[in-house]
């Protein structure tokens, strides 16, 4: 079976799960050769008793779009992450989950998938594009940033902040990391 790789950008008021929420996430299925052939994304409600980190919360204050893009139509977390485990498990392909980074967003997602769904599609693994971007360049970690990357490897798409539109956006560099790398 092949690999789809899914692209995964979460937006969180806080640091962590459970204190803080995941406000919304998208995520991008590509397969290797760069083919965009599904997407989901989902605004949801905030955990009952968490709040937002007070950092996170004036970072927002510099993004009125972004906020207010993902807090509109909101679903109870329980709704989103079993519908989201159900249109995972109908690609065709094993899924991968692709991030960056990915300590961050796989920890929100397998936290709500595991609380709300009861599993994780992705079982415990997670790919992380700046580890993938140290290997390929053959540099740091630390080096290893976007803006050290090589130009050919961005396509012209947005970083809104938007989770769906971050995610497509970062699903085409990894494949484009991926045909580099595979020469």
């Amino acid at each position: 079976m092949n690999e789809i790789y899914i692209s995964t950008d979460v937006e969180t008021d806080g640091p962590i799960p459970g204190p803080h929420s995941m406000l919304s996430f998208g995520s991008a299925a590509y397969t290797a050769d760069k083919k965009l052939v599904s997407t989901f994304s989902a605004n949801l409600e905030t955990l009952e008793g968490a709040t937002a980190h007070s950092k996170t919360a004036e970072w927002w204050a510099t993004q009125p779009e972004a906020w207010a893009a993902c807090r509109k139509d909101l679903q109870p977390p329980a709704t989103a992450m079993r519908a989201y485990v159900e249109w995972i498990k109908g690609l065709k392909g094993k899924p991968v989950f692709v991030a960056y980074p990915a300590g961050f967003d796989f920890l929100f997602v397998y936290w709500y998938l595991m609380r709300f769904a009861g599993e994780s599609p992705f079982s415990h693994s997670a790919l992380d594009m700046k580890t993938y971007a140290m290997a390929v360049l053959k540099a740091g970690y630390r080096d290893s940033t976007k803006r050290n990357m090589p130009k050919e490897w961005f396509d012209k798409l947005p970083h809104t902040h938007v989770a769906l539109d971050d995610a497509i956006e970062q699903g085409a560099l990894f494949c484009n990391m991926l045909k580099f790398n595979q020469g």
